[in-house]
């Protein structure tokens, strides 16, 4: 049997070995990749000789996905958690505490965003029980336009907003309800009377368990580990130019012949490659758009005088150029460690793309005159890594289940073909080492 992977992400790179569990040694398995390498938007570097992810830098530490991978990989002792701290929000030019008892920022309580919206909005808040709210089941709204209605624009923009960015690059009036917030959906569908009910219903119990958890030497080492264990041939900086079916299976150009393919590609590349085999699926897949951003890696001397907080979102309107910073030496014990205090900041959301166009170099004085408003402190970086992600994230907009769900059925009548990738079912890093493993569980089914 032979098997191709189309995309070297964490999507594919999971579907690669899991392909291998289930085909056994005898299969050829070949990984498609257009970049140089692997890992998607998953990327480590060596900064002043020690290892900086300039992705994803956490998972989800509650799904199970990225514990389980690397304990079948034998790496688990590379797990680490936070430090425990929690990040500001900066808002009207000076941080605040980031609200406690919310749902992506959406509030349970009026207090919860006490001090960081105003009174009018506040009393907006409270007084929202009291209001008719009219909700149909199945039905999907941006996260933006049921806030603001509900709670008013200050929570929508200094709550909402500078969380929804730091997941999806996005805003909150570009993403759905629906797809980004289904226990919020799942309560309004049975019938809550109010928001402020929703999202008490919808927020997950109490845990003492660490809501994130992260890598000590960076995403390359899970990357490594799964392409090792893959056994996959690899073949980068080659682009899959064209996807027809045989009588056997699949023509794929430029690899050849295959018996199934796994498409683990964003959205307008598979969009591209199924114009052909599956035009109504091309449709939808090119209709999810996506976001660019940049990571600007500073290195700073230890005793920059940098806040005792996990990193600082910053709030829609505010004048400033980055959206967030990352205080990964606060964040993260094993990072505290290390010789150098290290942060990262995030630039680009979506329908701005203007940052893809700045040099290094004016990105990385934004990077530090940002910094050094929003810390007080002076900033004076030992080193600079720039990375830039172009297109990296897509947008769950209203609609985007049903749009999946279409997509799905407008691919099932062809076998040995499956989908992957963070525009299904989640961008986060388990959600799509989730749909790798699903990708590859139905290819095993069709081939064995």
């Amino acid at each position: 049997m032979r098997v191709a992977v189309v995309g070297g992400g964490i999507s594919g790179l999971v579907a690669a070995y899991r392909l291998r569990q289930a085909l056994g040694e005898s299969a050829e398995l070949v990984l498609v990749e257009e970049r140089d390498r692997v890992g998607g938007i998953l990327r480590t570097v060596d900064i002043d000789g020690d290892p900086v992810d300039l992705g994803a830098e956490a998972f989800v530490g509650r799904r199970p996905e990225i514990p389980e991978l690397m304990r079948e990989l034998g790496i688990e002792d590379q797990l680490v958690f936070p430090a425990g701290k929690r990040p500001l929000v900066w808002s009207e030019g000076r941080g605040h505490r980031l609200p406690e008892r919310t749902l992506m920022g959406i509030p349970a309580a009026p207090e919860s965003v006490a001090g960081l919206v105003d009174a009018d909005t506040l009393a907006q808040v409270e007084a929202e029980p009291a209001r008719p709210l009219r909700w149909k089941p199945g039905a999907d709204v941006s996260v933006g336009d049921l806030v603001g209605d509900r709670f008013g624009e200050q929570v929508v923009r200094r709550s909402v907003d500078p969380l929804l960015g730091g997941v999806y690059a996005g805003l909150a009036n570009s993403i759905g309800v629906r797809a980004a917030l289904p226990t919020l959906a799942a309560a309004l569908d049975r019938g809550a009377s109010s928001l402020t009910r929703a999202v008490s219903e919808a927020l997950p119990p109490p845990s003492t368990a660490p809501v994130f958890g992260g890598i000590r030497d960076g995403y390359r080492v899970l990357l490594d580990a799964l392409r090792a264990a893959a056994d996959v041939k690899s073949e980068t900086g080659t682009a899959a130019t064209r996807l027809t079916r045989t009588a056997t299976g699949w023509q794929l150009d430029p690899i050849g012949g295959v018996d199934a393919v796994v498409l683990a590609t964003p959205a307008p590349v598979t969009a591209r490659l199924l114009r052909e085999v599956a035009p109504d699926a091309a449709d939808l897949a090119a209709g999810i758009e996506l976001a660019s951003s940049a990571v600007v890696a500073l290195t700073l001397p230890a005793d920059t005088a940098l806040p005792d907080n996990s990193g600082i979102l910053v709030a829609t309107g505010e004048p400033l150029r980055a959206k967030a910073f990352t205080l990964s030496s606060r964040k993260w014990p094993h990072l505290a460690a290390r010789d150098v205090a290290l942060v990262r900041a995030s630039f680009g959301r979506f329908g701005d793309d203007s940052t893809q166009s700045w040099s290094d170099a004016a990105l990385t004085t934004a990077a530090v005159e940002d910094l050094a408003t929003v810390t007080g402190a002076d900033i004076r970086p030992l080193h600079a890594f720039v990375q830039r992600w172009p297109g990296g994230l897509p947008q769950y907009a209203p609609g985007h289940v049903t749009r999946i769900l279409d997509l799905r059925s407008a691919t099932t009548d062809l076998p040995g073909l499956a989908l992957a990738g963070a525009y299904l079912d989640g961008v986060g890093v388990p959600a799509c080492a989730a749909s790798g493993s699903k990708a590859a569980a139905r290819i095993a089914a069709h081939l064995t």
